[in-house]
């Protein structure tokens, strides 16, 4: 007996030894892991306007929310020069502007990520126009930049001319997305869908193009004009509309090629919405080379023939020229209808104006939101200033922009009122802004969330006190030992029943 007990004593200890340490191990390596975080991850958008590029790097972390990234920007780059649209005759000369921005932007991301950093370059209006005027030439620039991205550290993921829609979609996502109407952090510091928040529209004014984006009372009324978007988990269907040729710059080059078609003389030429004694020359190639003044050339078109423009600050004749540029009778008083023949849906909610709509209205010396009667009276008073006292009156003079600022007043109030159908009640619904926090609204931003979508996120990476294979190696072990114990336990089981039965059996047998 004494035999048979101790290799039961000796089976039980070992089969609990083995379940302790199996329960041990199993909680040291669950309790004891690390979670590290994979990381930040970095993209760089070059956003290739018509009147210049301008460089942005964006950041967020590997892991994402809802299949999107949470993108911050950390640096932004001017590029020196005009936008790359004007390199149509010289595309080699891109890589000098470029080189600037593209220092400082391989300082501000940490070199072993270079080359797992994506750069996309999105070319907008300014190339637009050139594609329909000279394809080879919007190639040969495109090329260019290829070629230029190719001797760059990061992985080049294209240059390409991004559309109309595009363009007007990626803007309104860049605004919703800093208005923090996509994610909102909880009460425990974790992303989540805001309760109710309605999104922004948004109204983006370029050089060449101006867009106008937002969710309308019945996106299936203009089906062909929204778009559906998805972000963070969410469908959003969209309308947006871009306007070639009503950008600022091209909108201006049209107004100059109608004063010069309406005056006397093609030398001397009045500018109503030039300040007062402001006097400027510019060639005819300026101002009539493009496809958007094409029908206002005038028919002695000589290119390098110069005009002089003299500026009479009249405020009331500046509308009237503007007025002109806008086709509002193509229209045909049919309702929701802006301008151009095209359709749009009622303007709904609150609205975020940026790009070109900021600097003008910075200009005049307002910010965030006013009422229409205060726009009209700071554009009249602006406009009847004299070229003298604006160099005092505005915080940053540079006189490509400070002799135009009428000229865009004067626009954007047409374009919001006689165009969009903006009024004194809905006005103050506009906010005019050029960034939240440190990020610029532009729709370099909604192009990088949206290029994320498309980027797998990286699992979080574990770190456990034991290797996988000796994890393994021991839990097999200790597990068949105690599989063996429990073995060895019921057959020594069995055997002493077994061995009752045939005791009880004898002292049967031996009492007959």
């Amino acid at each position: 007996r004494m035999l048979t007990r101790t290799p039961s004593v000796v089976a039980q200890v070992f089969l609990f030894l083995s379940i302790v340490l199996v329960i041990a191990i199993a909680v040291i390596q669950i309790k004891q892991q690390q979670i590290l975080s994979p990381g930040l991850k970095y993209g760089i958008v070059l956003d290739a306007g018509s009147s210049r590029t301008t460089v942005y790097v964006y950041e967020w972390p590997a892991e994402k929310e809802n299949n999107t990234g949470v993108v911050t920007q950390t640096f932004k780059c001017n590029v020196k020069g005009p936008g790359i649209s004007s390199y149509e005759s010289s595309p080699g000369a891109l890589a000098k502007p470029l080189d600037d921005c593209l220092n400082k932007v391989k300082n501000r991301i940490p070199a072993h990520l270079h080359k797992n950093t994506s750069v996309y370059l999105g070319a907008t209006a300014g190339m637009r126009l050139l594609r329909l005027q000279n394809e080879s030439a919007a190639n040969e620039v495109l090329a260019s930049i290829q070629s230029y991205f190719r001797a760059q550290p990061f992985e080049f993921r294209g240059a390409q001319i991004i559309t109309e829609p595009e363009e007007g979609v990626y803007g309104w996502i860049t605004a919703n997305y800093l208005m923090g109407n996509f994610l909102e952090r909880n009460l425990w510091r974790t992303w989540v869908h805001p309760y109710r928040k309605e999104t922004m529209g948004a109204l983006d004014l370029g050089g060449a193009s101006t867009q106008i984006s937002f969710i309308p009372e019945d996106s299936q009324e203009h089906f062909n004009s929204t778009l559906q978007v998805k972000l963070y988990g969410y469908n959003y269907n969209v309308y947006t509309h871009s306007y070639q040729c009503y950008g600022r710059d091209e909108a201006e080059k049209k107004l100059l090629a109608l004063l010069l078609q309406k005056s006397n003389t093609s030398s001397n030429v009045d500018n109503p919405c030039y300040p007062q004694n402001y006097n400027t020359s510019l060639t005819m190639k300026y101002f009539c080379s493009s496809l958007c003044t094409q029908s206002l050339r005038p028919a002695n078109y000589y290119p390098n023939q110069l005009v002089n423009f003299h500026g009479t600050g009249n405020p009331g004749l500046c509308q009237e020229m503007v007025s002109l540029l806008f086709n509002f009778s193509a229209c045909r008083d049919s309702e929701h209808c802006p301008f151009d023949g095209m359709h749009q849906p009622k303007t709904k909610g609150n609205f975020v104006a940026f790009s070109g709509f900021y600097y003008t209205i910075n200009a005049l010396n307002l910010s965030g939101h006013f009422s229409l009667d205060d726009f009209n009276s700071s554009m009249w008073f602006f406009c009847s200033q004299s070229w003298a006292q604006l160099q005092y009156m505005l915080p940053k003079f540079e006189e490509i922009y400070a002799r135009s600022y009428c000229f865009s007043a004067n626009f954007i109030y047409y374009l919001l009122v006689h165009g969009y159908n903006f009024n004194a009640e809905t006005w103050p619904q506009i906010h005019f802004q050029k960034e939240v926090g440190n990020s610029s609204i532009a729709w370099s931003l909604g192009y990088m969330l949206s290029l994320t979508n498309m980027i797998p996120a990286e699992g979080k990476l574990i770190q456990l006190p034991l290797k996988p294979p000796l994890f393994a190696g021991l839990l097999v072990f200790l597990t068949a030992t105690a599989l063996l114990c429990l073995f060895f336990l019921v057959y020594l089981c069995i055997e002493s029943h077994n061995q009752k039965n045939i005791t009880h059996v004898e002292h049967v047998f031996i009492a007959e």
